[in-house]
């Protein structure tokens, strides 16, 4: 098998960019737009969002979750409290994240603080899911170490046996983060690599926008 050439990948962007007035003033609203737009495209998961956290002492790391909320308050993603990323956060809050819709040519970075929303939140949400994904909730001890597949799944039957045919329970130690958003910035890709590059930034008056270069 041929070795790619990785020097040599390179796709352009002959698409429309994006304006300062196309923008507008609120970033929240521009990023709920290009969720929707990614979402009418059909892309497959057009809410999974590259998540970066880091130990007190720098050390990072980064997964792939879900968004499952987004409002004036910020974005929403759901996961084990003690969980790698759980553990992370409450002792380190600062984050960043990560959309990339790359057949729009459309990229979001958000820095910020995340913090657990309120347990009636994460109740509300946890009722939604299918019971599947409820009871592999409950059966998981997320980032922790198991002998093999089949004693998970041994612990996902016992788990399935004890609630029975009764709702199941959110546990505990997990739930939603809000991340409050500091600053974020939108990327559209542009021919010649000429990218269009907004960073707006929290202030005491509102959100300040720049255009950076790319």
């Amino acid at each position: 098998m041929e070795t790619p050439d990785l020097a040599g990948m390179r796709t352009d962007y002959p698409r429309d960019g994006l304006t300062e007035d196309e923008a507008g003033d609120d970033p929240i609203a521009l990023f709920r737009r290009w969720i929707d737009d990614a979402a009418a495209a059909d892309l497959p998961e057009p809410n999974a969002m590259a998540l970066a956290t880091a130990t007190t002492d720098g050390r990072p790391s980064v997964r792939t979750v879900l968004l499952k909320g987004l409002d004036e308050r910020g974005p929403v993603f759901y996961t084990h409290y003690d969980s790698r990323k759980g553990h992370e956060i409450d002792t380190n809050p600062r984050v960043a994240a990560t959309m990339l819709w790359h057949p729009m040519h459309r990229q979001v970075r958000i820095e910020g603080r995340a913090h657990r929303v309120d347990p009636a939140e994460s109740d509300a949400y946890f009722a939604g899911r299918p019971r599947a994904s409820q009871l592999g909730a409950c059966a998981s001890e997320q980032s922790r170490a198991i002998e093999d597949r089949a004693a998970l799944e041994e612990r996902l039957a016992w788990v399935a046996t004890a609630a029975g045919d009764d709702p199941v329970r959110r546990p505990d130690n997990w739930g939603g983060f809000r991340i409050t958003v500091d600053s974020v910035e939108f990327w559209h890709g542009r021919s010649g690599r000429l990218h269009d590059r907004l960073l707006y930034v929290r202030t005491d008056e509102g959100w300040s926008r720049t255009r950076l270069q790319p």
